[in-house]
């Protein structure tokens, strides 16, 4: 067994020494280095590549944001993407009925942008003879109800109003009065429409929802019967085709200015809801063929009227002097600075002079020019220089009549 591993080593000792003389010989090869050099940096960009060149879903550079919690404000940089994820990272705390505008899968792609937070206060709802709490800091009636749970038709009355009595309230300092509309059955020329009214007779029922009664026509029971609910109210005509329509009717949008958000940020005060009306037409028919000649409108009645949608637009401009400076040496106007601002942070970003987007589409730059090319008939810096590719954005603005009609359309379609 000696013998035998005393060969083994003396074999083992004679590959080594072979290998070394291998070693020594390349070594001595004037492409030997150059090429191990290559070698180890291949392999560790490589590793630094898998390690740390993966995309990333975070913001390279924060923005500045200002949080203004129920009134107290406080500046904070942030490198999170949306408004939830900053005030995640923030540990605030948010409550049942608590409102946080705007919403919280808002992008912060702005310089100081403003997230306000609304905490509830305790409200009273009064609901008829039945009267509830409810933790809520929405700025509507019909938004406090909803939050507190109430199902609200369109037509009932909902109104916001501060507290009479406080030795009985409660500590209650406002209430919300929901005085509930009456379901009826309406019946228009054969056509049943089940609606709601807040009228007391059914006279009052024909002018809230905007019926004329033309020659021929009549209605039952008659116009000083009073509303119960469910009953059955039947609009008839004699002698003539009627054809009946339901029809949406589209929710009306309200927006107001609101100087507490940052400009071009958006905060859904009340949700909207499209309305129904019957359209009922008057038919002519050929009688010979049967088939229908015309058809004349002779009622249009909406049976649930839309809710208004109301939605507050930021109104808040600050931007750094940075921003201010290139703006200024592209030649824009002080009145476009906020539009350009806005168009800018949503598209390449002040930072993204050589940026391409980010799905591939080959756009290129600031305002992600399609393709970055054309900028350059802006100047021979296209690639580089923010100053440059923005003189060539301002051009791109004139097709909607400037940044001010840019800014309305990216707004409407979330790009331009």
């Amino acid at each position: 067994m000696s013998t035998k591993f005393s060969r083994l080593r003396k074999v083992y000792a004679l590959k080594r020494r072979r290998h070394v003389r291998r070693l020594k010989i390349l070594g001595k090869h004037p492409i030997a280095v150059p090429v191990m050099t290559f070698v180890v940096l291949f392999v560790l960009g490589g590793i630094a590549f898998f390690e740390f060149g993966r995309p990333s879903t975070e913001k390279l550079h924060p923005s500045v944001v200002i949080v203004t919690d129920n009134g107290q404000s406080r500046i904070v940089p942030s490198i999170e993407p949306t408004v939830g994820q900053l005030l995640k990272k923030l540990n605030v705390n948010l409550h049942q009925g608590d409102v946080v505008e705007p919403e919280m899968t808002t992008r912060i792609v702005q310089d100081n942008f403003r997230v306000n937070i609304y905490r509830a206060h305790p409200v009273e709802i009064i609901d008829g003879g039945h009267k509830t709490f409810a933790y809520s800091a929405a700025s509507t009636p019909r938004s406090i109800a909803a939050q507190a749970g109430s199902t609200v038709y369109a037509e009932d009355a909902v109104v916001r109003q501060p507290v009479q009595d406080f030795v009985s309230s409660d500590a209650f300092t406002e209430q919300v009065v929901i005085t509930r509309s009456t379901p009826v059955n309406l019946n228009l020329y054969g056509t049943p429409v089940p609606t709601r009214t807040l009228a007391t007779n059914v006279g009052e029922l024909l002018k809230d929802k905007r019926i004329t009664l033309r020659e021929g026509e009549t209605v039952q029971p008659d116009a000083n019967s009073p509303v119960t609910p469910n009953m059955q109210v039947f609009i008839l005509q004699k002698g003539v085709s009627i054809v009946s329509q339901t029809q949406e009717v589209p929710e009306p949008v309200q927006t107001v200015d609101d100087t507490s958000l940052t400009f071009g940020s958006r905060a859904i005060r009340q949700v909207g809801a499209p309305g129904v009306q019957v359209v009922t037409y008057q038919v002519k028919v050929d009688p010979a063929t049967g088939k229908e000649i015309s058809r004349t409108v002779i009622q249009s009645v909406v049976t649930t009227p839309p809710i208004t949608q109301i939605v507050a637009i930021g109104k808040n401009v600050q931007i750094p002097g940075d921003k201010t400076s290139i703006m200024a040496a592209a030649g824009l106007s002080p009145d476009d600075y906020a539009y350009a601002d806005y168009i800018v942070s949503h598209e390449g970003g002040w930072g993204g002079a050589t940026k391409y987007n980010s799905a591939g589409s080959g756009a290129y730059g600031i305002c992600q020019a399609l393709p970055g090319s054309k900028m350059a008939s802006a100047g021979a810096d296209w690639a580089t220089n923010p100053v440059t590719q923005l003189r060539w954005c301002s051009s791109y603005a004139q097709r909607y009549g400037g940044w001010a009609g840019a800014y309305s359309y990216w707004q409407a379609h979330s790009y331009w």
